[in-house]
């Protein structure tokens, strides 16, 4: 019983990387497991969202998931530095409700990042991990923080070509 258990995860993880191959996400780059003989470390590179100050940015993202997947959430932060009232510039760690109380095994690993995508033009500064960005939103000052997104879209940007 056990062993069923442990393949479920599996043949969903499967499917799921079957399936974005097949229809590219438009909100990424690449994902995919780091190798081929460890299914449940992923990566990803979510590109920025255009006609934002993130437009042309390239930020890879780190993504675990549980063996209880797809009744939990997968843990992903990003790997590169973001300018986000959401995301903990140092840690990556992402403040999204989907990726705790908001779970629903009706999400995939695809939908997940593109959430996580769709965050970046909806912050919610009132519930910061980046208070120095948050603060520029709270005071109205949206040139301010445009500015400092697009400094770090630019100088932060993932370059790297690695396989995943």
């Amino acid at each position: 019983m056990s062993s069923s258990r442990s393949q479920t995860p599996t043949k969903r993880l499967l499917n799921e990387l079957q399936t974005y191959q097949s229809d590219p996400n438009d909100a990424l780059v690449e994902l995919g497991p780091v190798s081929d003989n460890e299914l449940t470390h992923w990566t990803a590179v979510m590109k920025g969202v255009p006609g934002t100050a993130y437009e042309g940015g390239r930020w890879k993202l780190d993504i675990r998931i549980p063996s209880n997947y797809p009744n939990a959430p997968p843990e992903v932060k990003f790997v590169t530095r973001i300018c986000h009232p959401n995301v903990n510039f140092k840690t990556g760690e992402i403040c999204l409700d989907l990726l705790k109380t908001s779970w629903s095994p009706a999400y995939t690993i695809t939908t997940t990042l593109t959430s996580i995508q769709q965050l970046l033009t909806s912050a919610e500064p009132d519930s910061p991990l980046n208070v120095d960005i948050a603060q520029l939103f709270r005071l109205g000052d949206f040139v301010g923080a445009e500015a400092l997104i697009r400094y770090y879209t630019e100088s932060e940007r993932w370059e790297g070509r690695q396989s995943v």
